[in-house]
């Protein structure tokens, strides 16, 4: 197995995405790229901890390639906008990628070239050092599946998101998730 670690603005939504994704055995939500030891939610939303709202992703490199999970973090957010993703305002928000190692450097720089090519506009997204990940907060574990139908947030943003995502990546969904 492998890990990555990626920040593109809520990570309710981003985990939600990467749970679809084949060879994806688990996402969970956590802070990183802050100074605060092990911060909370309230801290981290304050904007003041140096912290991104990121996922943590084991996969089977053998299944799905570090190089496809960039592909579908830089489709699924506006990698054009600095700390903001939709109202979410502010660092905690940033685009970024967290290297684990220099094959991953090499895969990230790559796919911030492949992005700035797609967009009118140049790519924001920083490349950060994968130190000093916390895991989130229970309640923030598999939000969308736990909260998706009754949580107004997830409605108007997540679910359409997901939807986007399923019908422009179908070969990349595990089996079962519809497009």
């Amino acid at each position: 197995m492998a890990t990555a670690i990626l920040a593109n603005g809520c990570f309710w939504c981003t985990e939600a995405v990467f749970l679809d994704v084949i060879g994806v055995s688990k996402v969970e939500s956590g802070y990183i790229g802050g100074d605060t030891i092990n911060p909370t939610y309230r801290e981290v939303c304050g904007g003041n901890t140096g912290h991104a709202e990121a996922v943590r992703i084991e996969y089977d490199p053998d299944v799905i390639a570090y190089d496809d999970l960039l592909d579908i973090f830089f489709a699924t957010h506006d990698p054009t906008t600095l700390n903001r993703q939709g109202n979410d305002i502010g660092t905690q928000y940033r685009s970024a990628i967290f290297p684990q190692d220099e094959a991953q450097l090499a895969s990230a720089k790559a796919a911030i070239a492949r992005a700035n090519e797609e967009h009118d506009v140049k790519v924001v997204t920083t490349i950060e050092d994968a130190d000093n990940f916390t895991v989130a907060e229970l309640d923030h574990q598999d939000f969308y599946n736990r909260q998706g139908s009754s949580n107004g947030y997830c409605m108007a943003i997540i679910a359409p998101k997901l939807r986007k995502f399923r019908k422009s990546f179908q070969d990349k969904l595990k089996e079962g998730v519809e497009a």
